[in-house]
């Protein structure tokens, strides 16, 4: 691909990226409030601007301006590194998702896309680990018992969680025979799917994958039910306890931020990312890949919001027991699986090609049936109360 353009093709890719990704942020946590009030017969913000969407702005600058209180305790530079290091994360994370199509702006083509890196998945792998150096730092530095306990129990969540979501990554990059995101969303763009008249999205032939990597990317993100190392109930607020003020703030922001993200590679390696049919004129025919983007992840983004509303905290214990003894089992498996249908759909005939992916599809959810059984001994109760005045009651 030519990357030989000018310069201000590359800063018009960066800045609309994001600038993309900053407003769907803000809509994000506007839109949660909403729907978590709706769900709770509340009304949510309503006062600041039309329906509260100017409620955010609101928060964030008065966040900005409010007193940042360092506790004495505190080892000063790492508690300072520790919020910067979620935020710029998340933002070199999305650097590597095209949620758009070709764009041509004076005399220049070039694709919505802020870098089409060579190994563009195994980088979004890599900025998934370095995250939770912000949650441990921050648990570390703060010095006090809460945030390290919950520093403590992120990162061995987000281990854990990283080795299923990296084998779902690896049955995706195989299929598709290369690292580069723009390859993997040019393939799925490319013909019918398994089934005629369906789009040639992965989900399909990757289902297993796709359900690996879908309750890996809540448990990455720290969200409920899988928010043990902010447990207020238990932790007070977990890593950010001893935080205030913007640093508590940049912490929000990264959350949220992985949220998006999150939503942004599953429907980037699943669902086609901006692909869709196009027509039109030319101004409206890139303008349809951004809506088919954005509509396609708005719907993981309100799942999200869906679980927070939906679902109590899991357990610790089965917390960890579903990511070692399901997850990454089934993704091991399918990892295999998913070559073997590569060299088959390379050698073998139609109707031994659907026998294999039939048999392999059952393998997988033969696993899922098979392997909670062997959890049994961690105990009865999947569940805990948040808060503590559920258990006095």
């Amino acid at each position: 691909m030519n990357e030989t353009y000018p310069l201000w093709v590359h800063l018009f890719r960066v800045v609309a990226v994001f600038l993309l990704f900053l407003l769907t942020t803000a809509m994000l946590i506007w839109a949660e409030r909403r729907l978590v009030a709706l769900m709770q017969s509340r009304k949510g913000p309503n006062r600041v601007g039309p329906f509260g969407m100017l409620q955010t702005l609101v928060d964030g600058v008065k966040m900005f301006f409010k007193e940042d209180v360092t506790p004495s305790m505190v080892d000063k530079v790492l508690y300072g590194i520790a919020p910067l290091v979620g935020v710029v994360v998340g933002f070199l994370s999305i650097a590597i998702i095209p949620f758009g199509g070709e764009v041509t702006m004076f005399g220049e083509t070039f694709v919505l896309q802020a870098a089409d890196l060579n190994v563009g998945v195994l980088w979004f792998l890599a900025m998934g680990s370095l995250h939770v150096y912000s949650v441990v730092l921050a648990g570390w530095a703060s010095q006090s018992p809460y945030p390290l306990l919950g520093g403590v129990r992120s990162s061995a969540q987000l281990i854990s969680y990283e080795i299923a979501q990296g084998l779902a990554v690896a049955s995706v990059f195989i299929y598709a025979g290369s690292l580069r995101v723009s390859d993997i969303v040019g393939i799925q763009a490319q013909g019918p799917g398994l089934i005629a008249g369906v789009p040639n999205w992965f989900v399909l032939p990757l289902f297993p994958a796709f359900v690996v990597f879908l309750v890996g990317m809540v448990a990455e993100a720290g969200r409920p039910p899988f928010d043990l190392a902010e447990a207020e109930g238990e932790l007070v607020g977990g890593f950010h306890t001893e935080y205030s003020g913007m640093r508590f703030g940049m912490f929000m922001l990264a959350e949220f931020m992985n949220v998006v993200t999150m939503s942004a590679i599953m429907v980037t390696l699943f669902f086609g990312g901006p692909a869709g049919p196009v027509f039109g004129p030319d101004w409206f025919s890139w303008i349809l890949p951004i809506l088919y983007f954005m509509a396609k992840m708005a719907f993981f983004i309100v799942f999200f919001v869906l679980l927070r509303a939906a679902l109590p905290r899991i357990r610790y214990d089965r917390l960890m027991a579903l990511g070692w003894k399901v997850l990454i089992p089934v993704g091991l498996v399918w990892v295999l699986v998913t070559a073997a249908m590569v060299l088959v759909n390379e050698q073998a005939t139609s109707r031994s090609r659907v026998l294999i992916f039939g048999g392999g599809v059952a393998l997988a959810l033969l696993l899922f049936l098979v392997a909670p059984l062997f959890s049994r001994s961690t105990g009865s109760a999947v569940t805990e109360p948040r808060d503590t005045e559920e258990v006095t009651a």
